[in-house]
Order: structure tokens, then C-alpha cells, then sequence
């Protein structure tokens, strides 16, 4: 049996569950989840749980197929098998959060790309793209339950940030919890400044030397201080 992750690891997942909802981004559903820093077999996430309200006790040790390995012996979400593929298809990922983020559903049910348009909004990536449950599975409730699901959503993923999933939410990825966080955050922000100036005429979004400038800069330093702003944010 793996052994729990270090106490460091789930102060930031409960932390992140916290900002998520503080900013914005998750509501009384979706979920953000971390690799183990160890056994990368592993995965850190809350049982079914509104992510405010969530608790270290709240926490199950998955392996990537979803099973419970360790931890609180309630309920999983759903959707836990998004989790698993996003660990298991790419090796690069240290954290995922799924949202509902109201700003970004209208660019997964239209023909309008979700692009960058400011230099916060560079973590996203140059492109993502939007992944039709219907494609391949037919009519379903669009919650993604089983491993040829999520591994059908982490193909059209592929090496990106970003995914979005039509009529139902987003999948956000990062190296770590803080770099996940960062950019679902800006995710979110992005989405809602795009909204606001494809209303007044055409855009001019990020180009790709752009997008990629603007987003190595912000990591490391940039990231880090947002991370201790967000914490000082939350209610105490």
C-alpha cells in the first residue's frame, strides 16, 4: 500500500480546493486533484465534497485507475476517472482541476475559439481545443465515468494545458498544484475578458512567441505570489 503523501501536499490540495472556490472557478462541484510526489502511481483528491468545504480528513489516496488505495472511505466523485487518465496519459502532469467555470462553457458550445488574449492569460496555452463526449459515446449526462472516456478526453487533450468539454466544463493541467491552480485562475479571467471584447469588435489574441514568452515568465516567482495571495484571501 502507498504511503499517504507528506502533510505539505495536503495542506496545498486543501488550500487549492479553498482558492478554487474563492475565486471563482469551482462551486459546489468539480475538483482539483495532485500526483503523489513519490509513488506517481498515486493520486491525492477530496471524496465527493463541495471544494470549499474541504477538510484533510476529506482525502483519498486513488491509484490511476480511480480505486481507492487509502484515506476517507466515503463516496468519490463521479468523475474521478478524468483524474486517473490525465495521470496515466501523461507523465508530466503533477496536478488536474476539472471546473464548470461559467465563462469558459460558452466557448465549448460555439464555433468562437477559446485563445489567449492577455499576457495572464498565456498560461492557457496557443490553443485549446474542445473534446464532444458525443463523438464517440453517444447521447450520455456528459460526466466523464469510465477509462475510455477519459482516456478519449486526454487524446484530445494531448501535450497542452487546456481542454475544454462541450457543454459541461474544462480539464486544467500543471507540473504541480500551484502552476494547475495558476492557470485555471487565469483560465477563467481570460475567458470572461475574451467574452467581453469579441462584444465590442474583432480581437487580437496572444501570438505564439507571445503566448510563450508571456507564460514562461510567469512561472516559478509570478505563481508562487499569486499562490500567497489567494491564501491571504480565503475567509478566515
Amino acid at each position: 500500500m502507498s504511503v499517504f503523501p507528506p502533510p505539505h501536499v495536503v495542506d496545498d490540495l486543501v488550500l487549492a480546493n479553498h482558492i478554487l472556490a474563492n475565486e471563482g472557478v469551482l462551486d459546489a462541484f468539480g475538483h482539483v486533484s495532485v500526483r503523489h510526489p513519490t509513488a506517481r502511481d498515486r493520486l491525492l483528491i477530496s471524496r465527493t465534497r463541495a471544494p470549499e468545504l474541504v477538510e484533510a480528513s476529506d482525502l483519498q489516496l486513488l491509484d490511476l485507475k480511480g480505486a481507492r488505495v487509502s484515506g476517507n472511505e466515503q463516496r468519490s466523485y463521479e468523475e474521478v476517472a478524468i483524474h486517473a487518465g490525465v495521470y496515466r496519459g501523461r507523465a508530466d502532469v503533477g496536478a488536474v482541476v476539472h471546473s464548470h467555470a461559467p465563462s469558459v462553457i460558452p466557448f465549448s458550445v460555439t464555433r468562437v475559439p477559446l485563445r489567449p488574449i492577455y499576457h495572464m492569460g498565456s498560461v492557457v496555452g496557443q490553443e485549446i481545443p474542445v473534446w464532444d463526449i458525443a463523438t464517440l459515446f453517444g447521447e450520455t449526462d456528459l460526466l466523464v465515468r469510465d477509462a475510455a472516456q477519459a482516456d478519449s478526453l486526454v487524446a484530445a487533450l494531448g501535450p497542452r494545458t487546456v481542454v475544454l468539454m462541450r457543454g459541461h466544463g474544462c480539464v486544467v493541467t500543471g507540473a504541480d498544484l500551484h502552476a494547475a491552480v495558476f492557470a485555471a485562475v487565469y483560465l477563467e479571467r481570460n475567458a470572461t475578458l475574451l467574452a467581453a471584447a469579441l462584444r465590442l469588435g474583432e480581437v487580437r489574441t496572444l501570438s505564439a512567441g507571445e503566448t510563450q514568452q508571456a507564460s514562461e515568465m510567469l512561472r516559478g516567482r509570478a505563481g508562487e505570489r499569486a499562490w500567497e495571495y489567494w491564501v491571504r484571501r480565503l475567509p478566515r
